[in-house]
This record gives structure tokens, sequence and C-alpha cells, in this order.
């Protein structure tokens, strides 16, 4: 397997042990690709849920320009959920995980057919 490959499992096993969600594996490597070459790196390869700075990269850069949503408080709104679902003891809270579950929050899948 490659390392992508081992990341994906990794991500997969957060969605289900962390999260206790069934992660749609086509969708979750998708998305992960999407992520780039920032996977890679352990800074950027997690998102800070109590950096402010960090959390409006994730609007900005996801949300608004990748998902194309309107920019309105319904984006932090679900960025502070999934931060609650991913646990606000959990130190790493994977970029890729975060992604993945703000893209089937808002049902924007279709991104990544």
């Amino acid at each position: 397997m490659s390392k992508r490959d081992d990341l994906i499992e990794k991500y997969a096993d957060d969605l289900k042990n962390k999260i206790g969600v069934k992660p749609d594996m086509d969708l979750l490597r998708k998305v992960t690709i999407g992520c780039g070459p920032s996977i890679y790196n352990r800074d950027s390869s997690t998102v800070s849920g109590s950096d402010q700075s960090e959390l409006d990269t994730v609007k900005n850069n996801y949300l608004i320009k990748k998902l194309g949503l309107p920019d309105n408080s319904k984006l932090d709104d679900a960025i502070a959920s999934v931060m609650d679902k991913y646990g606000k003891s959990e130190r790493n809270k994977y970029r890729a995980v975060v992604y993945y579950l703000l893209c089937q929050h808002f049902g924007k899948e279709s991104v990544y057919k």
C-alpha cells in the first residue's frame, strides 16, 4: 500500500472509532486526494479547533472556494459542529476527516464525482 492509502485507512479509523461514522471510502479517498500534499506534512495535515485563523482557512479555502458555498453563519456553525463531533480533547483532527465531514454535512459530495 502507498503512504496515501495508509493515511486513508487512518482517516477511516478516526471516522469509525472517534466519531462513530461508517465512512464512504470512495468519497474519503477523493477528499483526501483533494487535500493534495498537505496530508503528508505534520502541521498542515491537521486542523486546530482552537485556532481561529485555522478555522477561517477551512471556511474560506474549503467551504467557500472548493464547495462553492455562500459565506454565512451556517458555515461557522458547521465547522463548530464537526469540531465537537471530533472531540475537543482530540489533538489530531485530520484535515481530510474534517473536510469529509463538512462535505457530507452540506451534501456536496457531487463536487468530488
